[in-house]
């Protein structure tokens, strides 16, 4: 993994991330909206990339630089809060790197990569994403908080995590849910005096505060708002046996641990997530498979730690071999990930077939647009991936690459660049879309016959980029 920070391979939501550090690299109290030239809130300014924004404000490092120095300290909180998390279920020495080990691989055998999900693959991708970061800090809240709850802690630890608890919702809202069941579970399980409760009450009230100031969006907006995602977030409910089955034997594990005990918190947790997810997927509201961790987290650590806690030895061994044998099969599923830090050709023998035909080939970039687009300079871009990359070197596009809740016109800017890009569609009502947004710069393929773009249009090609890319100047 500290390879693959290194090599930092694009895929998915690197360049939205990219681009709120540049808007906020230049103006840190009004940043707007990262990927169009409009002035609305963003709910990824959060307190994690603000802290970020300083590091890329105050140094000469170029974004996905200071992304990398986010992915370490990411990765470097994950790590540790899933060993002090684990060390609160288990005495077992070993307990935590098992669990680590079960966290990476312990899935499915059809590949999957989201934010927020942590399969090896899925985190070679995603390791610089905010989102990795707060699962570090929700398994980080759990240990403290379990802690607290059995030691009683102070008034000063209760506001502590309350404050914790509202970074982790601000900085990625769908792993702060998963980390508010994993409290819940976490607090159910100890059955607490009166006085916890009190003192507990306290820190969420303050966690609600911080959540209401925080200046950069309305997060309880941000949440009402989530029923508009239930397209892109569909799939996640799709393919669940291929994905996660290997998953089951966790299930079987938390299944020995709620014969042992009712108020087990592994088995609080899980059934919380379980609850949560289905109810998304019965009601159509698919934006809760986001919770899926909340599932699969307890699952993985529950068989984790039955390996060291499973009675006699014999039955210790017996959890050890099948895990181990599930480990192999999930880790072999997931060899692809290789190639993010050796080219698969490199691998030697057989396995090199493997790895290259689980590859998958990182996006080239638009790096060398940047001789040309200054900051601040409107693209007209089609939709997908080039209004996805294209903001992460500091210029807009027309459309965002993503969903925007905040963004009151985002329909219209998405129709406006499907009709500039569409067939038999007028030279002068493209040029009426290119002066309403003020746009500079036009990307296009220069396959030819492709509609939308050509010298005859009032545009000029200035350069060419990898995989057939064309930047054209408005000239008029």
């Amino acid at each position: 993994m500290l390879l693959v920070i290194v090599r930092l391979p694009w895929a998915g939501d690197l360049g939205v991330h990219a681009a709120t550090l540049q808007r906020l690299r230049h103006n840190l109290l009004d940043p707007g909206n990262p990927l169009v030239d409009a002035d609305t809130p963003s709910p990824y300014y959060s307190p994690w990339m603000v802290l970020l924004g300083c590091v890329a404000r105050m140094t000469d490092l170029s974004v996905f630089w200071v992304l990398r120095i986010g992915a370490f300290v990411g990765l470097g909180l994950l790590v540790t809060g899933v060993w002090r998390y684990v060390r609160t279920l288990s005495g077992r020495g070993a307990a935590p790197a098992v669990a680590l080990l079960s966290l990476l691989f312990l899935w499915g055998t059809v590949l999957f990569t989201w934010s927020g999900f942590y399969g090896l693959n899925s985190l070679a991708l995603t390791v610089s994403y905010p989102s990795v970061f707060t699962l570090g800090l929700a398994f980080h809240l759990w240990a403290w908080l379990g802690r607290a709850v059995r030691e009683d802690g102070g008034w000063g630890v209760w506001l502590g995590l309350g404050a914790l608890w509202a970074v982790i919702l601000l900085c990625h809202q769908f792993t702060g849910v998963v980390a508010s069941l994993g409290a819940v579970a976490t607090v159910v399980a100890a059955r607490p005096g009166r006085a916890v409760w009190g003192r507990l009450g306290c820190g969420v009230v303050l966690g609600f505060v911080l959540l209401l100031v925080w200046p950069y969006y309305d997060f309880f907006a941000l949440v009402g708002g989530w029923g508009g995602l239930e397209s892109v977030h569909r799939p996640l409910y799709e393919d669940l046996f291929g994905r996660y089955w290997l998953v089951l034997l966790g299930v079987v594990a938390l299944g020995v641990r709620w014969w042992r005990d009712r108020w087990d918190p592994l088995v609080l947790f899980f059934v919380l997530g379980v609850v949560v997810v289905a109810v998304g997927g019965v009601s159509g509201q698919y934006a809760w498979g986001r919770v899926l961790p909340a599932v699969l987290i307890p699952a993985q650590v529950a068989v984790a730690v039955e390996v060291g806690e499973a009675g006699r030895r014999v039955v210790r061994v017996g959890w050890g071999c099948v895990l181990g044998v599930a480990l192999v099969v999930g880790a072999w599923a997931q060899v692809g990930t290789v190639g993010y830090v050796v080219r698969p050709g490199d691998v030697p023998g057989a396995l090199s077939g493997v790895v290259a035909e689980k590859y998958r080939e990182p996006w080239a970039g638009y790096q060398w647009m940047t001789r040309w687009v200054a900051y601040g300079d409107v693209v007209m871009a089609r939709e997908g991936r080039p209004s996805a990359q294209i903001p992460a070197y500091g210029a807009y596009t027309v459309a965002p690459g993503y969903p925007d809740f905040f963004l009151p016109d985002e329909g219209r800017r998405e129709e406006a660049v499907r009709r500039y890009f569409g067939v038999g569609v007028s030279e002068g009502e493209r040029g009426v879309i290119l002066r309403e947004y003020g746009v500079r710069w036009v990307m296009d393929t220069g396959v030819a016959g492709r509609p939308g773009v050509g010298l005859g249009l009032g545009l000029r090609e200035v350069g060419r980029g990898p995989g057939g890319q064309v930047l054209y100047e408005v000239v008029r």
